[in-house]
């Protein structure tokens, strides 16, 4: 079973959700394919050796910057996703030259501080966004005179943003700039040595990845209709580790089958969350010990056994 079998079968599985023909069900792909982009963002800057912690919190500026500059100023939905998204990839620009100076555990140390002074500034400025008690009334997202009403519109949504984004990962693996991204996180010095200015690919990077996270919330932010600072924590980003774990970091399709499989997780566990930490231990241990490289390490394997 190679690559392209398990895409097709990814292809068909996007149509599933409609055969059900049930909006619970249509949700969790909904989550799915918004949460599969996240996913992608966190992989790239795990190619390069760099464990961010922040991208929950650039999706949480591109829900809040989508719905406020659509709320407050009458931005048209679809430029204001694009905007907040903009600042969030801005910010990481912004930031990186400083973060990605420093590798490693500090590295996940000042990306975690980030993201808990933006979920902060989330939570205690009441009059912008709402607090804790969240921000409500956001509108539906419309393009080109279109609106978009219902489950079934966001999930198309949210699955031609996954194909966009797993097409652009993909892309990006297979060029030089993968095998750059490749010789930073192996042999730096080597990279540098041969001219590859390793700070400046990080930043970019980073910056795509924000960018990325940021599309993410927005399309979050007018799906639900309301936001809180919560989705936006430290448990997100273990689940986006996790996701990566299980989907295998080494290929793009890694972060795309993991999310397949981890995001219904919650649904699958409604009535017995308290063991939803339990069965992610058990997923992490499985796959750590048995299957280091994820899920992706099974088609691997499976494609040369063929």
């Amino acid at each position: 079973m190679n690559k392209k079998v398990i895409l097709v079968a990814c292809a068909l599985l996007a149509f599933v959700p409609w055969a059900f023909g049930n909006n619970y069900i249509l949700h969790i792909a909904t989550m799915v394919v918004i949460m599969a982009p996240m996913a992608l963002s966190l992989n790239i800057m795990m190619k390069l050796g760099q464990l961010s912690i922040a991208q929950p919190a650039f999706m949480g500026i591109g829900a809040y910057g989508s719905a406020l500059l659509t709320m407050r100023l009458d931005f048209p939905p679809a430029l204001s996703m694009l905007s907040a998204a903009a600042i969030a990839a801005a910010m990481a620009a912004a930031v990186g030259p400083v973060f990605l100076r420093i590798k490693g555990l500090y590295f996940v140390l000042l990306t975690y501080a980030f993201a808990q002074i933006v979920n902060l500034i989330f939570q205690d400025w009441t009059s912008l966004f709402g607090g804790n008690n969240g921000l409500h009334g956001i509108p539906k997202f419309s393009i080109f005179g279109v609106r978009l009403d219902d489950v079934h519109q966001y999930y198309v949504l949210g699955l031609l943003f996954t194909v966009a984004t797993y097409v652009t990962m993909r892309a990006i693996e297979r060029s030089d700039i993968g095998a750059i991204f490749e010789s930073l996180n192996e042999n730096e010095m080597l990279s540098r040595a041969i001219g590859s200015n390793a700070l400046a690919w990080r930043i970019a990077a980073f910056t795509l990845s924000a960018f990325v996270a940021g599309i993410s919330g927005g399309i979050y932010a007018f799906y639900l209709g309301s936001l809180s600072p919560d989705p936006f924590g430290f448990r997100a980003s273990v689940d986006l580790i996790v996701i990566n774990a299980v989907g295998g970091v080494s290929s793009v399709l890694g972060p795309v089958l993991g999310a397949i499989l981890i995001v219904p997780l919650p649904e699958v566990l409604r009535d017995a969350r308290q063991y939803q930490l339990l069965v992610y231990g058990i997923f992490l241990l499985v796959f750590v010990l048995f299957f280091k490289q994820g899920l992706v390490s099974l088609i691997r394997r499976s494609g040369k056994g063929h």
